[in-house]
């Protein structure tokens, strides 16, 4: 008797996880959605996008807006909450992260004149977990916790380029997988001259009149966790040239990545 009541306990419990992966998927389905509409949808629109029926859809909105997930920005339309960007940033390790790079960004932005933000890999997206503006009346930002694709920012290049080839493969393959392309071809050429010269400057890939300066930030095991950027705009009456806005961001990107116990890679 113990021993049949064993194995129904075992079927049982193998049903549970049978049954409760499906749901998981669903509701991780729907976040991974919403996360890329800022206009939010609307039931119907989210059963044909993940073709689930909308009573499939219906219930994963109940439980998603009660843990605070999501929330209706209209009738009937569903958008995602801040709710999982407020979660990133309490856990432990981007948390002291942040503590540790903002009053290094603070210094680095009034020294330079210039805004400076942090970003850290997300599967094939920075997202950027930092931003200081310049004391300026003047001045270019990005919006704290957006997220870029990795090939349209100096941060996912310098990060690209300072990770080992294994971990490069990895972040590769993501991202062709989720955008259906193929890296560039001159993708290592230019990798290679971001690993010579330690850093990226180039101009923006998004926005007109910025040249991006970006440094990576290491962990304790010389694998970079993000990168440190400058948007360098050239005012009329600047102050600090591009060449001084380097060494300074140089030496702010070795600091934090100092303060969090990182180092610098071998070789």
């Amino acid at each position: 008797m113990p021993k049949n009541r064993t194995v129904g306990s075992l079927a049982k419990s193998t049903k549970t996880l049978t049954y409760a992966t499906p749901a998981l998927d669903k509701g991780l389905d729907i976040i991974e959605l919403l996360a890329h509409q800022s206009a939010g949808l609307t039931k119907s629109q989210l059963a044909r996008e993940l073709k689930r029926t909308i009573s499939e859809i219906f219930r994963m909105l109940l439980c998603l807006e009660r843990r605070g997930y999501i929330a209706q920005v209209e009738e009937e339309r569903y958008s995602l909450t801040l709710k999982m960007f407020k979660l990133v940033q309490e856990h432990p390790p981007t948390e002291r992260l942040i503590v540790d790079a903002l009053p290094v960004m603070n210094r680095l932005a009034h020294v330079t004149l210039q805004s400076c933000h942090m970003g850290v890999l997300e599967g094939s997206r920075v997202v950027f977990l930092a931003q200081v503006n310049a004391p300026t009346d003047l001045g270019f930002f990005v919006k704290l916790g957006s997220t870029v694709d990795i090939m349209e920012s100096g941060s996912g290049y310098v990060i690209l380029a300072h990770q080992v080839a294994a971990q490069r493969e990895r972040t590769l393959a993501e991202w062709s997988r989720e955008t259906g392309k193929k890296p560039p071809r001159d993708l290592e050429a230019h990798l290679e001259r971001i690993r010579k010269a330690g850093y990226e400057k180039r101009a923006s890939y998004l926005v007109k009149g910025i040249v991006n300066i970006s440094f990576p930030i290491f962990d304790d095991r010389g694998s970079p966790l993000g990168a440190l950027t400058v948007p360098h705009i050239q005012y009329n009456e600047s102050t600090k040239r591009s060449i001084q806005v380097i060494k300074l961001l140089r030496e702010a990107a070795e600091q934090i990545t100092l303060s969090i116990g990182g180092k610098r890679p071998v070789g």
